[in-house]
């Protein structure tokens, strides 16, 4: 990015760019404080910002902390993620009365604009749309919201310490797919935010806010400010082949470790910005004349995620888990071409026994090459 291109927005200039969105007709969801956590919600103005207002984290625990300074995006991943705005954890598909026939549920249109878009949430929507928006049957509700959408993403300056989208090639720095990108910096020159424009979209809605020129400073800045983050991830994934690790690692003991400890509440699975399995249920009312469909996430932790005719067939806990986290570290490779992790942290922060991802993966891998060793 070339200093003649790089433009710089103040903390007005921030609340500004909500207005526009607001007034463009866009939805604004981003970032905000609610019920001891910072949660994704619509925002009416920039002052709903968590300004001030940090997260620590570790394995089963998540906490809000009060900063040194009104930073508004420097905090880490919350229990939400983006994906419940494009893939809802539950909703209507059809419903029937007795004078009308089966009608498809009414989804009004919504035109979002996502604000604080990290460089994992920003990579797991890019699998959200191979999974769910490509191929020959794409889920057509998640192609009307996602049709549209306009992102501000936001560089991570301060990983979380859970975080390690670093190992998985997602952050610190956002990928492609945002319309604008901000670097937030606070120092003695002030409050500001580093813009990068990424779409004729987001040109469009730049020209409406006021910014000045960035210097060849602010954007050198704004870029050792990411790589430093980078270079402050508290976790990793062990640097080995995760889908040949997982597939030779099958009937490994550690899977009875893991078992020893997981509840099987599937957790991880409902805070991940990747999981997508659903499943659907039939209800009436009361009377038995009005029916519907209905949708709802699921998880492969649940006992009856895979029952088929006589039964379960992942019945215990060790079955359950080695199914997550090998679909999601291996076998997805195959369906759709990526990993399912983008590294954001929140199945690490929200299991009620801080079972570890990385930990797990590393721990696997010490064992594979301690079996290599002794073979």
């Amino acid at each position: 990015m070339a200093p003649d291109t790089a433009v710089v927005l103040d903390r007005a200039g921030l609340d500004r760019l909500i207005e526009v969105l607001i007034d463009d007709g866009y939805r604004v969801i981003g970032p905000t404080v609610r019920d001891n956590a910072i949660v994704l919600a619509e925002l009416a103005s920039g002052r709903e910002l968590p300004a001030g207002w940090g997260v620590d984290s570790a394995p089963g625990r998540y906490r809000l902390r009060r900063r040194e300074d009104a930073a508004v995006f420097g905090h880490s991943a919350g229990p939400q993620s983006w994906k419940q705005f494009l893939h809802p954890p539950h909703r209507t598909l059809w419903t029937s009365d007795p004078d009308v026939h089966v009608q498809p549920a009414d989804e009004p249109p919504t035109r979002d604009a996502f604000l604080g878009v990290r460089g994992c949430d920003l990579a797991s929507i890019a699998i959200l749309d191979r999974v769910l928006g490509a191929g020959a049957h794409p889920d057509s509700s998640f192609a009307r919201k996602r049709q549209g959408l306009f992102v501000v993403a936001a560089n991570c300056t301060e990983p979380g310490q859970v975080c390690f989208c670093v190992s998985m090639g997602t952050g610190p720095q956002v990928g492609p797919g945002y319309d604008i990108a901000l670097t937030e910096r606070i120092d003695e020159q002030g409050h500001r935010f580093l813009v990068e424009v990424g779409s004729a979209a987001g040109e469009r809605v730049m020209a409406l806010v006021t910014a000045r020129s960035a210097t060849e400073a602010e954007i050198s800045d704004a870029r050792a400010a990411v790589a430093e983050a980078a270079n402050r991830m508290y976790r990793a994934m062990p640097e080995v082949d995760l889908p040949t690790l997982l597939r030779e690692s099958r009937e490994s003991p550690h899977w009875e470790d893991v078992a020893n400890r997981c509840l099987t509440c599937g957790n991880c699975t409902m805070v991940c910005p990747t999981c997508y399995c659903t499943t659907t249920e039939d209800v009436t009312d009361l009377t038995g004349e009005h029916a519907e469909r209905q949708q709802r996430w699921v998880s492969c932790f649940e006992l009856d995620y895979s029952y088929v005719h006589g039964g379960s067939v992942r019945k215990s806990g060790e079955s359950r888990y080695r199914q997550w986290i090998s679909h999601k570290l291996g076998t997805w490779h195959d369906q759709f071409g990526s990993s399912g992790c983008v590294g954001c942290g929140r199945c690490i922060a929200w299991c009620p026994v801080g079972i570890d991802i990385t930990a797990e993966m590393s721990r696997l891998a010490e064992l594979a090459e301690r079996g290599a060793a002794d073979g």
